[in-house]
Parts: C-alpha cells; structure tokens; sequence
C-alpha cells in the first residue's frame, strides 16, 4: 500500500519572512533518513509556500488562475513523504513518528495521511485504459 502523508502549514509558517529554525531541519532531516533506512520512504518534499503557487479553477466549462498566495483556507500542505507500507496502522504509526512540537509548546501541527488509489481498486476501469496507465507509468519512471 501506498500513503500520501502530508504536513500542513498555517498562516505564520506561509509568511514571507518565515524560516524554520536549524533544529527542525534537523529532526525532519533524521526522521526522513529513518524512514528511507526502513525501506518505506518513496519520495518526500517540502513545498514553497502559497505565495509562489497558483490555483485553477473549473467553472462552466472554463478554466481561471488565481495566483497565491491563497487566504481563505486556513490550511495548506507545506510538504509531503510517499510510503511504502503493508497497512494502514503501519503508516499510522509512521505519522506519530514525526518530529512534533513538544510537551507544553500549544503550537498545532497536523499531518494527513491518504491512502493512495491503485489500478485495481478502480473496478469500473477497463482492462484496455487500465494497461495505458501501466505502460504510461512505467514510461515516467524510467
């Protein structure tokens, strides 16, 4: 099973003058060597905040930009890790790993963790598209 686990930011870590101290460097830094040292790390990367980024929005049949940063979330994934695990409970348990403010700091932090969809869980797929997605994923990879 594949999981997309996600770290999410809030609007003091958005801001433009924003920069994480050396020792959250640090404990992101041995926890991602953690996990790739146990095999389940596929790709992980942290994300330029909202400011830098775009949205596109599909509406009657049109598409429109809306440049960042974005302000009416609360919320926004700051960056993510792609695991590698047998079930759901074993990612969990990689998500409580996670470097974390501790004990006594009040400071929130969130990670989510979404399982990520296969070929075979997509039952109304035909065979024929199904082999597309294998070859155009294999072309992608290599």
């Amino acid at each position: 099973m594949r999981y997309l686990m996600s770290i999410m930011s809030d609007p003091a870590s958005e801001a433009a003058d924003y920069e994480p101290e050396p020792e959250i460097y640090e404990a992101m830094g041995a926890y991602n060597e953690e996990l790739a040292k146990a095999g389940v790390l596929l790709t992980g990367e942290g994300l330029a905040p909202t400011s830098e980024g775009a949205e596109v929005v599909f509406r009657d049949g049109e598409a429109t930009v809306v440049d960042g940063p974005f302000t009416e979330a609360k919320e926004f994934i700051a960056g993510y890790w792609v695991l590698q695990v047998s079930s759901h409970a074993e990612a969990v348990e990689w998500a409580k790993r996670c470097p974390h403010p501790p004990k006594g700091d009040t400071t929130e932090m969130k990670l989510q963790l979404r399982r990520i969809g296969e070929l075979e869980d997509m039952d109304n797929m035909s065979e024929e598209l199904k082999e597309r997605e294998r070859a155009l994923r294999v072309q992608t990879e290599g």
